[in-house]
């Protein structure tokens, strides 16, 4: 990844975390901010790498960790992905309860449900991938987070797109409850999520 990048990824979490403004967290994490009170997810609506359409409704039941990127991304999102994989593979070994990963593509020009569905079960076959029949759908949904998507201009089809390297967490009542800004590794992510359950009786005196 070039430092220009860097800079734009981690410019865009902190985006993320400013356009969630909140008062003083309830509980510390490594690697984020924790939401208190929490915020409503705003409504969407997209399609998962089946085809099917995922909305806001299918983020209630349990916990969500939902992250933006897209799958010809150089090194960041499959660098991320991969320890979310082994942050629930942690999780599964001690027999904790496991988040649902959710990947939202931020190209849907090249992103379609097959290119995600090839993709996303090579870093864990519970991960699922969404994306919209058009970009003004995705970003649309970007924006209702404040995550910044800026496609860099090209003459083909090999263009970039820089967007927001944040983590939401999302809790079973589908409220956003935590932003992790990094950086990520599996272990500071398992702490940091254990401590967001923990914190449950928080955040329904809350919600």
């Amino acid at each position: 990844m070039s430092f220009v990048l860097i800079c734009i990824v981690g410019i865009a979490g902190i985006g993320a975390s400013l356009f969630w403004r909140h008062p003083a967290a309830a509980v510390e994490l490594t690697t984020g901010t924790f939401l208190a009170p929490s915020r409503e997810v705003p409504d969407f609506s997209l399609i998962d790498q089946h085809g099917r359409v995922f909305g806001s409704a299918n983020l209630r039941g349990r916990w969500s960790l939902l992250f933006f990127g897209y799958t010809n991304c150089p090194d960041f999102c499959p660098t991320t992905l991969t320890t979310l994989a082994a942050m629930q593979k942690s999780l599964r070994a001690t027999g904790a309860e496991l988040p649902q990963v959710i990947f939202v593509s931020v190209d849907a020009k090249r992103d379609t449900p097959a290119q995600m569905a090839k993709y996303v079960p090579y870093f864990d076959p519970e991960f699922i991938g969404l994306t919209a029949t058009d970009q003004p759908s995705i970003e649309a949904v970007a924006r209702k987070l404040g995550v910044a998507v800026i496609i860099q201009p090209a003459t083909d089809d090999n263009y970039t797109v820089d967007h927001s390297g944040a983590i939401f967490v999302i809790s079973p009542s589908g409220r956003l409850t935590a932003i992790l800004t990094g950086p990520f590794s599996a272990a500071a992510l398992q702490s940091d999520f254990r401590r967001i359950v923990g914190a449950r009786g928080i955040l329904a005196g809350r919600e």
